[in-house]
């Protein structure tokens, strides 16, 4: 089961069950201050010195079954070259857990996801199913990474995918074709001006 959710329920959540085991995978410097154990791609352990931190370096996850009570997956599945692997991974050390993804609006406004991101996500909330998608950039960037936080703050839903898991994370792999079409900044920022214009000269 996998279904919209969102960061402050996860919060209380965890709050509410000291006694988990959490794990926080692929977190960066920004692991979440309740993870028992944090591991990444990158070798962090000096910055997590009060922390038990494991350091990746193959797909299979360096845990046993159902270690953890809890697992936090914040902005990675879209990093991730083999996604299925990856999910059955999540599914076999833990049983639930918290997944936070880009939507495709945002992943177009940010500079550095056009060269990074692989995969685009939604959710169809009629089958409660993430639908995982090759990456097309449809608009040319207009954000830094830094940037789009200060957007997350007004338009998180429309930015921002917050979703829980239990048991099974549902999801079907699709190939969408790439789309000849591609939002032009100049196109609509003239667009912008002539109606702009029009609606001064109606005045």
């Amino acid at each position: 089961m996998i279904k919209r959710s969102s960061k402050q329920f996860v919060d209380q959540l965890i709050n509410n069950n000291s006694s988990w085991k959490i794990l926080d995978i692929g977190c960066g410097y920004g692991a979440h201050k309740k993870a028992t154990t944090i591991c990444d791609k990158l070798d962090l352990k000096d910055f997590y010195k009060d922390k038990n931190f494991l350091q990746i370096h193959e797909d299979i996850l360096p845990f046993k079954d159902k270690e953890f009570d809890f697992v936090i997956s914040s902005h990675v599945l879209e990093h991730v070259e083999d996604v299925d692997k990856f999910i059955s991974e999540l599914e076999r050390i833990s049983t639930k857990g918290y997944i936070e993804l880009p939507t495709i609006l945002e992943d177009n406004l940010v500079f550095e996801n056009k060269s990074d991101h692989l995969w685009h996500m939604e959710f169809d909330d009629n089958s409660n199913e993430l639908i995982i998608s090759n990456r097309i950039q449809y608009l040319e960037p207009i954000l830094t990474v830094s940037s789009i936080k200060k957007f997350d703050e007004v338009f998180k839903q429309s930015l921002i995918l917050e979703l829980y898991w239990e048991e099974k994370i549902n999801y079907k792999k699709i190939i969408k074709k790439v789309n000849q079409i591609k939002f032009s900044r100049m196109k609509l920022l003239k667009k912008f001006f002539s109606k702009y214009l029009r609606n001064l000269l109606r005045r």
